[in-house]
């Protein structure tokens, strides 16, 4: 690009900007999931674990987690020439729940990620996206220790609806998480236009 135009004398294009949340439990792989998938260096907020949390931070089934996202972690990633996606990693503890409403605000649709071995801790996530109808896709986080479930088992573990999407995935790797964005952005679109039928019918 030179001088604001693209060298074949096209205007640039102005791309079309949306905003995904990454939620769920406390060491589930938000922070990776962003990082891996981001074509800026990602920010991030993490703190090191300190005795001082150990009441108040679960981290049995993640011994080895040593930091913690205390606001957000930030990403984007370009899925065309005039689609872009900004990622926000939301903080996993309950006692940063507060900042969950200034990340969500104009959010187009959310991942939820999950570890089987812990499912109960993204129920959380859940109800609060299905409290405020912004639409989600579950992801569920194949860590390699961890037994792997159909996808539809997962479902009924959590009882999600009919139409919440649930992906297998690997949040460290790059095409696994576009699949899961992707995904995303199809079932927010979706979600809209049957909102818009609602609507006017």
């Amino acid at each position: 690009m030179i001088f604001g135009r693209t060298e074949r004398g096209k205007p640039p294009v102005e791309p079309v900007t949306l905003k995904i949340l990454v939620a769920g439990g406390f060491g589930v792989g938000k922070t990776t999931l962003v990082g891996a998938v981001s074509e800026i260096k990602p920010l991030r907020t993490e703190e090191v674990l300190t005795e001082a949390g150990r009441p108040v931070d679960d981290i049995s089934g993640v011994e080895g987690k040593h930091t913690t996202t205390v606001a957000m972690d930030f990403g984007r990633i370009t899925l065309r020439e005039d689609l872009v996606l900004y990622l926000f990693g939301t903080p996993g503890q309950d006692r940063f729940w507060f900042l969950w409403d200034e990340l969500a605000t104009g959010a187009l649709g959310a991942v939820v990620l999950a570890d089987t071995r812990r499912l109960e801790d993204c129920f959380a996530a859940v109800d609060y996206f299905e409290r405020r109808s912004i639409p989600f896709v579950m992801g569920v986080n194949c860590f390699e220790e961890a037994a792997r479930y159909p996808a539809d088992d997962v479902r009924r573990a959590l009882d999600l609806d009919d139409d919440v999407p649930v992906v297998l995935c690997d949040a460290r790797d790059r095409e696994s998480v576009k699949e899961v964005l992707i995904d995303v952005v199809r079932h927010a679109m979706a979600h809209a236009a049957e909102r818009r039928e609602t609507v006017s019918g």
